[in-house]
């Protein structure tokens, strides 16, 4: 059993677990309920039951849990984070990747015209402030330590003088950076009417602000942003942007108002006032084809997607909200990460409006990782519409079931009755195992796929 168990990479109480699940009578049904949830690594367990009734013909349709494995439906947890359910969160970065992409490009199947392409737009970064110096990676010679550190060496981010380094002002940035945020986009308005030589209320009468964003932790444990910012016309991307908004203009005021924004946080306890600001680092590149160093447009939303998936974590931190600080003993966190968690909690009582201490697993940051404006582009919710849609459709094929039609005068001739309960959630150790190897298969599967289509789009161009 114990060679079994390392040829396969687990232990003997795993494999036992999963030669159980393998035997099980409905091992065929739970590979098929994973399979469907693309290999969930956290699934969500339900019980209860669907009765589908066509009101025209009387037919009825019923599903019962009774007969599932276990006597319970298994469906994606959904969750973005990668370090959770990798499966989701490929899932949840497909949609942002489209998102983001249909804000520069247009998708008229994602209700965005196609001329949005030649509206204004940049990628701009903003980031936090100095807390002190960190080892880092310059682009030339070594870091001030005198070393020249690999790109994965666990010095990197991590303070140069820790007795030194800010911390609490780290955190306390970490936690305003979404109103820091929010102002940058009242001051972005403001900047735009001062060079064209308009009131505020005039500008919003000619143009409108739309972006899309997405925060990344640096390795430092300090949060930044990436947007995509793009000027439309007063109705947003259905009209033209007016004759002075340009790429240039649009770059100098993002530099301008990120310069101005400020906001003070008052004295509390022993810790004094202070101003929180962006850092002076802020890029701003424009979008375009890729000639002259542009970025192109697959590489901003390839870029959005990839961080709209990971958090904190990468900094070395937990995935998961701390409890009590006796947790992070047991977690063997780095000493830096572990640092700000504490910093999190020694200002709480300080600062209770902020709720450090609940989100000290973000290191004080309490936003939303990917965000968009009204008017950028489609939604999430839009997107995830879209493939609940086309499977209920699927499944009313199956089933010989009729669509709603603009002809039915009384809506949708199909009748659902549905009750569902929560009965856990997640894997046994064998049943995780396996859930693993399925994914890994499904994600093999679309590399092999998405290949195929890249070879065959190559062997079209030849012709």
């Amino acid at each position: 059993m114990a060679d079994t168990a390392a040829a396969l990479g687990t232990d003997p109480i795993t494999l036992a677990d999963l030669l159980r699940v393998a035997n099980s009578p409905g091992f065929d049904r739970w590979r098929e309920q994973v399979r469907r949830t693309g290999g969930c690594a956290q699934p969500v367990h339900l019980m209860g039951s669907k009765t589908t009734v066509d009101t025209r013909t009387g037919q009825v349709v019923a599903y019962s849990t009774v007969s599932e494995p276990g006597g319970r439906l298994r469906v994606a947890c959904g969750n973005r984070r990668a370090s959770r359910c990798p499966s989701c969160a490929w899932m949840y970065a497909g949609d942002t990747y489209h998102l983001i992409r249909a804000g520069i490009t247009g998708d008229t199947r994602k209700a965005v015209p196609v001329t949005v392409r030649t509206h204004p737009k940049v990628f701009a970064t903003l980031t936090a402030p100095s807390f002190g110096p960190v080892h880092n990676r310059p682009a030339t010679g070594c870091c001030r330590c005198g070393t020249r550190h690999g790109e994965h060496d666990p010095a990197l981010g991590t303070p140069l003088a820790p007795g030194r380094y800010d911390y609490a002002g780290a955190v306390l940035w970490n936690n305003h950076a979404g109103q820091l945020w929010q102002r940058f986009t009242i001051y972005l308005r403001r900047e735009i009417a001062a060079r064209v030589g308009l009131h505020q209320y005039q500008v919003t009468e000619q143009a409108r602000i739309s972006y899309g964003k997405v925060a990344e932790f640096q390795k430092r444990g300090a949060v930044h942003f990436h947007a995509v910012v793009r000027i439309d016309g007063p109705e947003g991307p259905d009209s033209p942007p007016p004759p002075w908004a340009t790429v240039e203009l649009l770059t100098d005021v993002i530099r301008a108002a990120a310069a101005k924004v400020a906001v003070p946080v008052p004295p509390a306890g022993a810790f004094p006032a202070r101003t929180l600001r962006w850092g002076n680092q802020v890029d701003v590149q424009r979008i375009g084809s890729g000639l002259d160093g542009d970025l192109t447009e697959k590489a901003v939303a390839a870029y959005v997607a990839k961080y709209a998936t990971k958090a904190a974590e990468t900094t070395g931190t937990v995935d998961r909200r701390i409890g009590e600080l006796s947790e992070l003993d047991r977690a063997r966190l780095p000493a830096h990460a572990r640092r700000l968690i504490e910093t999190c909690w020694e200002l709480d009582a300080d600062y209770p409006d902020r709720k450090l201490a609940h989100w000290s697993h973000m290191l004080g940051f309490r936003g939303h990782f990917s965000t968009k404006s009204r008017r950028y582009s489609v939604t999430l919710g839009a997107l995830r519409q879209v493939r609940a849609d086309y499977r209920a459709q699927e499944e009313r094929r199956r089933h010989n079931l009729p669509d709603p039609t603009p002809e039915t005068p009384d809506g949708d001739p199909v009748l659902v009755l549905a009750h569902w309960t929560y009965a856990g959630q997640g894997h046994t150790p064998g049943e995780s195992w396996l859930a693993s190897s399925i994914a890994r298969d499904i994600r093999d599967h679309r590399e092999t796929a998405r290949e195929a289509l890249a070879e065959l789009q190559a062997a079209e161009g030849e012709w």
